[in-house]
């Protein structure tokens, strides 16, 4: 329903830049209702996250208007200090990155923090402390140290933060980037919430079926407001949202690439109204022959490059009776191939990729690079040379005042030859699509080239394992496609690759998927194994998800009746796999001639 009270936020004519002269935020007028779920959208670089800050009090604008909570705060070139002070009381912010938020070495002290700077009672702030830890479900980390604790969980704790200050106004900017299905899904479900309660919601995300929730969207591009409508509204510039290196949701993208295969369906980013209109397209049809199964990736006969045999790790602050960060892991990785390490958030897959690439070692049990043990204090330095590890914000390793400085330094580290390096150093940009970048700063890239300069920096090393922990995280669609184009040359270039990731559709890509749960491995294979019906509903008790086509092929089946739909499709795991088998079935009807 559309929200017609008055602004309780009011941006107008807005820009705002930063050092030489780069304008993050240009001519923006924007007015938020109070009580309005707003969703913003946006390539990484377009200003999402400086609208936000602008929008929080964070950051005054060099020109325009600003009033927040009933204040005017900034006019006529002047800002009203006090009135930001007032006005930031009223208004809550979950920053992209939970470390940038995280103040404190406990869990309760960090969430009291907040209420503590209101001059909130102490019962009470007690109180909000204990509500807010078991909204997020993190009532047994109370006193751990954050620090200490995944990405994931460091989110929710910095969520639990926010919402224990009880604000009329609270801005999530990519709040489940680093969060599992499960995780997600919670947050939106806390959005809802605070919606049903008044509260005036600003969502900044990546993930385009989350703003289908939102009674409003906006789309950035270069600091400009190019969109502006409800969902259906502004998913339905499908062109245009992908010149600005977005999508729409994954109905939206599966109902297109149906009418392209001349289905009669009707665009939609509905997947409910996608799935009936399939369903009723197909009632009475049940084909005698049926989609051959995408084609299986064979268990690699390689040998094997890492070996984790029994593993087990507790980090120092883990109460004694508190399950071990790792509980005697055991898995193998063939040497060239590419493994998925899946989980919910706080199963212990960013502890494994730093036990492999040896910055932490095991309590007990051992693990094997090429042959040599992490345990080896003798070889592990050479270890990191033979491991390239790529950190769940890799931007934050840039330093240099140049892209191409940055990329040299391991590779000079090493101590190559002139001419190795800069061979090195082209060929890494090459791989990253920054070729025209060696003499541009680092600092001056987009989020998205930031990520893959950082990449490169790694890459140039040429380690023949690369860990990565949540690479995807964070960038927006187009940022996510060229990633995974980049992993997939380096891939076929020989270099064994181990991905972190909260992606059941990056995981499907994989020669070989692990699934942890509770610091414990609970199932292996490839992804047609591990993806199957057979294991579907253990996935999503354990809080993760299929991939989406898949998933929507089970709803179908579902839907229809027909038990066997799923193995009569083949149990597509890609979106361009289940839209060339749909098309055929929908093309072939209730004939069911399938040749």
């Amino acid at each position: 329903m559309e929200v017609t009270s008055a602004p309780l936020l009011r941006l107008s004519h807005v820009t705002l830049r930063y050092e030489h002269d780069l304008q993050a935020l240009d001519d923006v007028t924007l007015s938020i209702p109070e009580g309005q779920r707003l969703c913003i959208l946006g390539a990484n670089g377009s200003g999402k996250s400086t609208l936000a800050s602008v929008l929080c009090g964070l950051l005054a604008p060099d020109e325009g208007e600003v009033e927040l909570a009933g204040e005017r705060c900034f006019a006529a070139g002047e800002v009203d200090f006090d009135a930001y002070r007032r006005a930031r009381r009223q208004i809550g912010l979950v920053f992209q990155n939970p470390d940038d938020q995280i103040v404190t070495t406990v869990v309760e002290d960090d969430v009291a923090f907040g209420p503590e700077n209101l001059g909130v009672p102490a019962d009470e702030i007690g109180r909000r402390v204990a509500r807010e830890l078991h909204r997020v479900a993190l009532d047994d980390y109370a006193r751990r140290d954050p620090t200490h604790l995944s990405g994931g969980q460091q989110q929710r704790v910095a969520i639990a933060a926010a919402l224990a200050m009880e604000p009329k106004v609270l801005v999530f900017d990519e709040p489940g980037a680093l969060l599992d299905v499960r995780g997600r899904t919670s947050i939106l479900k806390v959005m809802a919430e605070l919606k049903q309660a008044g509260t005036t919601l600003i969502h900044i995300t990546h993930f385009m079926e989350e703003a289908l929730a939102a009674d409003r969207v906006i789309v950035l591009s270069q600091g400009k407001i190019v969109l502006d409508g409800t969902p259906d509204e502004v998913f339905s510039h499908t062109d245009e949202m992908r010149s600005l290196g977005l999508e729409e949701p994954f109905a939206g993208r599966l109902s297109q690439m149906l009418r392209d295969h001349d289905a009669n369906l009707s665009w939609t980013c509905s997947e409910e109204r996608l799935l009936q209109e399939v369903a009723d397209a197909l009632k009475g049809s049940k084909p005698s022959s049926i989609a051959a199964p995408a084609p299986s990736k064979a268990a690699s006969t390689a040998p094997s490059i890492l070996s984790v045999k029994d593993v087990s790790f507790r980090y120092a602050d883990m109460a004694s009776g508190h399950k071990p960060a790792l509980d005697h892991i055991s898995m193998e990785v063939p040497q060239g191939t590419s493994c998925a390490l899946v989980g919910q958030t706080g199963s212990g897959k960013s502890t494994l990729a730093r036990l492999i690439c040896a910055l932490e070692t095991p309590d007990a049990g051992e693990i094997l690079v090429e042959g040599a043990s992490t345990s080896d204090k003798k070889k592990r330095r050479a270890l990191h040379g033979r491991i390239g590890y790529v950190m769940q914000h890799p931007e934050r390793q840039l330093f240099a005042q140049t892209v191409e400085e940055d990329i040299a330094y391991g590779p000079r580290n090493m101590k190559l030859q002139k001419e190795e390096v800069a061979r090195r150093v082209d060929h890494a940009l090459t791989l990253v699509g920054l070729e025209d970048k060696h003499a541009v700063s680092p600092f001056e890239l987009s989020g998205g080239q930031k990520r893959l300069c950082a990449l490169a920096g790694v890459l140039a090393m040429e380690p023949p394992i690369l860990v990565l922990d949540e690479p995807t995280a964070g960038l927006d669609p187009k940022g996510r496609q060229d990633l995974r184009a980049v992993l997939d040359a380096v891939h076929k270039e020989g270099t064994t690759t181990i991905q972190v990731t909260h992606s059941m559709e990056d995981a499907a890509l994989a020669d070989e998927v692990v699934v942890l749960n509770e610091s414990r491995i609970l199932m292996a294979g490839t992804p047609s194994e591990v993806f199957s019906c057979a294991h579907a509903d253990a996935l999503r008790t354990h809080g993760l998800g299929l991939p989406e086509p898949l998933a929507f092929t089970l709803r179908l089946q579902e839907l229809l009746g027909q038990d066997d739909l799923a193995e009569r499709l083949g149990f597509p795991l890609t979106i361009d796999r289940l839209a060339s088998v749909l098309a055929l079935l929908l093309s072939e009807g209730v004939s069911g001639q399938w040749q």
